[in-house]
């Protein structure tokens, strides 16, 4: 729930609710009664977990709340760790050296946390010899080695391009 749909004040309807004052001692009261202490207070009553029974309520500075709210938010935004595609493209008369080299790169991409789009592009007369392409990219998955990725999608044909994606597994960094 964001912090803007938070409801306080006179928006609080119902009869009771629990309150938590500064102190953290919790008791259940009518809202008038908490809303006249928080206007005492000069502070605002804030409805914490609406979906409670009977609600929590809290008697707290609400631009204050807002801010903290926000500052944890970017704070776990921060130690997101954003996955990008990368696309390695190969060719079906790839040589070993070039695919190993190839595929040094697709483990380095997956060990960092990316996702990556393994594409060998077809040319000419190659379109009658689909069944190289496969062999290739199951070529690729046997270097890898299975420990090191998630076949999201498996070997298929894409217009001039046959194509697999593969995911690191998860705990890897």
């Amino acid at each position: 729930m964001a912090v803007k749909d938070v409801r306080m004040n006179e928006q609080i309807r119902v009869t009771t609710i629990r309150l938590v004052d500064e102190d953290g001692e919790s008791e259940i009261v009518e809202t008038k009664w908490a809303l006249q202490k928080a206007i005492d207070l000069e502070l605002d009553l804030v409805e914490i977990a609406p979906k409670a029974n009977p609600p929590v309520c809290r008697i707290l500075d609400y631009g204050k709340y807002c801010f903290e709210q926000d500052k944890k938010q970017r704070e776990v935004k921060k130690h997101q760790k954003q996955s990008k595609l990368k696309e390695v493209r190969m060719q079906p008369k790839i040589d070993t050296h070039d695919m190993e080299f190839k595929t040094k790169h697709i483990r380095q991409f997956l060990s960092e946390g990316d996702k990556v789009k393994v594409s060998i592009r077809f040319r000419g007369r190659e379109f009658a010899h689909t069944e190289r392409g496969v062999d290739v990219l199951s070529e690729v998955l046997r270097i890898l080695g299975e420990e090191n990725y998630i076949l999201e999608k498996p070997p298929l044909m894409e217009g001039r391009y046959m194509s697999m994606s593969l995911a690191p597994k998860s705990g890897k960094k």
